[in-house]
Parts: structure tokens; sequence; C-alpha cells
């Protein structure tokens, strides 16, 4: 709770360096905020390409939606996976960064994670809301769920803050962390249905390993989004009931290991 407190007794600020993060964005680009999608939509034609045209792969038809696509169905997972990646990688920088900041000034450290956290929400907004004219156009009627998909989007935030928390000061005291995290987050990609639809692995996998693969957080969140958006129809009471269960504990665990190894970060940083 104390953590808390400082946050938001600190808004102003963390409004300031949310501002500074969207500003520097992508100064001098000439596309601008375009580059947000253009990532994915080169991921997406990537993946299709390979999976679609190569190995003949096809999307389910969204059930009850009727929607068929294997780019729409790609799309409705990678942007939240993107989402999280994003928050991690930017919040593992996030003290490394602004060292001289840290060094000089006594503020509440963690107010620079939640900076770069509100940063990437503001566009993972953008790129959902291209995402739902796009899927309006296709013809999903998913509106009805479009705060189901909200609520998710907070909890996944949560969930990923978490994460960014932990890492933006094990970085500072471990340097292997950011390249051990970026082969860690691969594995985790793949062991995510992002391109693959989770029916694929119930079938082929052995028992054991579908276990192993259902404990994934990721898979709940990417799934519900695909059902939300793709399907168009809603999740279990259950299922949000884990999410918002994993959010907390992530956010929680991360902010305690915050609290204890950020005492030291001015010396370390």
């Amino acid at each position: 709770m104390n953590s808390l407190k400082r946050v938001f007794d600190s808004r102003e600020l963390l409004w300031n360096l949310t501002l500074r993060e969207l500003r520097t964005k992508y100064r001098r680009s000439l596309l601008g905020w375009a580059w947000s999608m253009l990532n994915p939509l080169a991921t997406v034609a990537i993946y299709s390409f390979v999976f679609g045209v190569l190995f003949q792969s096809s999307a389910p038809v969204g059930d009850p939606s009727g929607l068929k696509g294997f780019a729409y169905f790609l799309l409705c997972a990678l942007l939240p996976w993107n989402f999280f990646s994003l928050i991690t990688n930017l919040g593992m920088g996030a003290i490394s960064a602004n060292s001289g900041l840290v060094r000089r000034v006594a503020f509440p450290r963690e107010v620079l994670v939640f900076s770069n956290v509100l940063h990437a929400c503001v566009q993972f907004s953008i790129e959902m809301g291209l995402l739902a004219v796009v899927l309006l156009i296709a013809g999903s009627p998913f509106l009805p769920w479009l705060p189901v998909v909200i609520l998710i989007s907070i909890l996944l935030a949560i969930f990923a803050s978490g994460f960014a928390l932990a890492l933006s000061t094990l970085s500072v005291y471990f340097r292997d962390i950011t390249y051990l995290w970026t082969i860690f987050i691969q594995v985790w990609f793949f062991l995510t249905p992002v391109v693959y639809a989770p029916s694929v692995v119930q079938d082929r996998a052995p028992a054991w390993a579908n276990k192993i693969l259902q404990l994934n957080p990721m898979r709940a969140f990417v799934t519900t989004y695909r059902d939300l958006l793709y399907d168009a129809k809603g999740p279990t009471a259950i299922r949000l009931g884990m999410m918002l269960i994993t959010a907390v504990i992530s956010l929680a665990l991360g902010w305690a290991i915050f609290n204890r190894m950020g005492r030291r970060l001015p010396e370390e940083v």
C-alpha cells in the first residue's frame, strides 16, 4: 500500500515522464507513430507466408462469429503478446536509461517503470483500435464484448508490470539479464498459442507437455483475446478469476523484488 501511495503522490511526475516517452518515441522519423503498426504487420506477413502458404496452415472458423482468415486469427493474439513484450522490454531498461536522474534526484523510482507501461498502453490502444476497425469490416460481431477486452487489457498491463518492475532492478545488478530475457521471451512466445491454435498442442503433444503448457499464464491471455475478438464470445468466470489472480501475484512479486533491491540503485546504476 505504501508503494501505491508513493506512485499516486508522484502522479504529476509520472504523467510528465510518460509524455516525455511518447514525444521522443518516434522523434525525427518520417512515418512517426505509423511504425507502431508496421512491425506487427510485417510479422503477420511473414508468419502468414510461412505457416499459411508454405505449411498450408489454416485458421479455424470463428465460433460463433463465422470469421475466417489467418491474418485476423494471428493479429488477435499477436498484438497482446507484443504488448506484454513491449512493457517488459521497456521496463527492463527504465532504470538504466535514466541513471543520471536516479543518482541525483530522490523520487519513487518505480515511476520510471510505470511511465513506460503507460507509454506501451497508448501504443497498444492505437494498434487495437486499428484492429477493431479491420475486424468490424471483416464482419466480427465483437462490439458487445468490448468492455471485457478493456478489462483484460488492464489485467495484462498489471501482469506485465510485475515483470517490468523485477527486470528493471535485476538488470542493474546483473547485466546478463537483458540477454537472458531476450532468449527466454523467444522461447515463451512459441510455447504460447500465438501462431497456432491451442487445439494443435492438445492433439499432438504428450499429456505431460499439455499439462505444463496449460500453466502458461500468457496462454490464458492470448486465448481470451482471440475468443473475444475472433470468435466473439466471452471467457468463463473461472478464467477471468485466474487472470486476475495471476496479474495481482505478478505485480506483488515484482514490486517486492523492486523494493528489496531498489534501495542501492543510486550506487549500482
